[in-house]
């Protein structure tokens, strides 16, 4: 693995070994892993869906702030008590992941500093990173089903889910292309007294463009984003056509309550405004957050259904909800 995290300057080779396989002396220094696993402890919610879509949600044995798990069938575990609390991702319990004695363990790089991962391979636990969140097209997030279905020995099954997630994306991308309308689209908004604008191959944005609409600031190359006053996202975005993902707001009076100037946006007053933040699990933890980086195909057929209503008559949102 060469990018766990941006701009990484390390690269991480795992030896996948399976019952009886030997290993050649040439791939000795690098960390082993027996095949297929029993039991995993994930560090990240977007790990849990490829381990649900490949049927093995049941080896889940720790994860880390339980609540923002939104997925009913890993909470049917927990109230069993089969899936352990085990701290936080950047203070992960290294007690209770030794007791547990998990087959591997599933981390995640923000940078190359987590004294936690370091204490748990000293104390000869398996650890692996997963670089998922790292990847910036739609396609390229979902395809870590595979990282999983090779440590399962379910390598065509991952494959199987993979290229249809794949077959039903790129069918709703044509299906976009005959969309007679191009509308104009804004997203986010105030966060500490500024506007978070993500630039125009930002892994959301990919999606808007997919579905043949207009981001107002696709032009601005790169994955990162813009910190925006207020009264410079009025003058651009003030008559745009849709308001996609207005951060974690419910309802129209929210957003209105925390700033009574989003009622000054075209698409606030024509209430053309949808938001990913009203489908969560028990404890709070959003859908979209878990899911969407695996399923790509929901996420833009729901975009295209927002914006090309006509092009998907009979599809209902799975996602996106649009504020009242």
């Amino acid at each position: 693995m060469t990018n766990p995290w941006p701009f990484a300057n390390k690269e991480y080779t795992y030896i996948l070994k399976e019952k009886n396989g030997i290993v050649p002396d040439s791939l000795q220094q690098f960390d082993k892993i027996s095949v297929p696993i029993k039991t995993i402890v994930a560090t990240s919610t977007t790990h849990l869906p490829s381990l649900e879509m490949l049927g093995v949600e049941n080896t889940l044995i720790g994860f880390p702030q339980i609540n923002y798990i939104s997925s009913e069938r890993i909470w049917r575990q927990i109230d069993q008590g089969k899936v352990k609390e085990v701290g936080n991702n950047q203070n992960l319990n290294t007690e209770i992941i030794i007791n547990l004695q998990p087959s591997v363990i599933i981390g995640y790089g923000i940078d190359n500093n987590n004294p936690a991962i370091d204490n748990l391979q000293k104390s000869g636990l398996k650890v692996m990173l997963n670089g998922d969140w790292n990847e910036e097209t739609p396609l390229g997030k979902a395809e870590w089903i595979k990282f999983f279905g090779a440590l399962y020995g379910l390598d065509k099954e991952a494959d199987s889910i993979f290229t249809n997630i794949e077959k039903e994306y790129n069918k709703t991308v044509e299906l976009a292309k005959t969309a007679t309308t191009n509308p104009t689209v804004l997203v986010g908004a105030m966060y500490n007294n500024q506007w978070f604008v993500p630039k125009g191959n930002s892994w959301g944005c990919v999606f808007i463009k997919e579905a043949n609409g207009n981001y107002l600031w696709s032009d601005e190359i790169g994955t990162g984003g813009l910190s925006l006053s207020l009264e410079t996202v009025l003058e651009k975005a003030k008559s745009a056509d849709f308001w996609i993902g207005p951060g974690q707001f419910d309802s129209l009076e929210q957003m209105t309550d925390s700033n009574i100037h989003y009622n000054q946006f075209n698409a606030f007053q024509s209430k053309n405004v949808y938001s990913y933040s009203v489908k969560k699990g028990r404890k709070g933890g959003l859908v979209y957050f878990e899911l969407a980086p695996n399923r790509p195909d929901l996420v833009l057929k729901d975009i295209v259904k927002i914006m090309h209503p006509e092009l998907l008559p009979d599809y209902q949102l799975y996602f996106f909800e649009k504020l009242k």
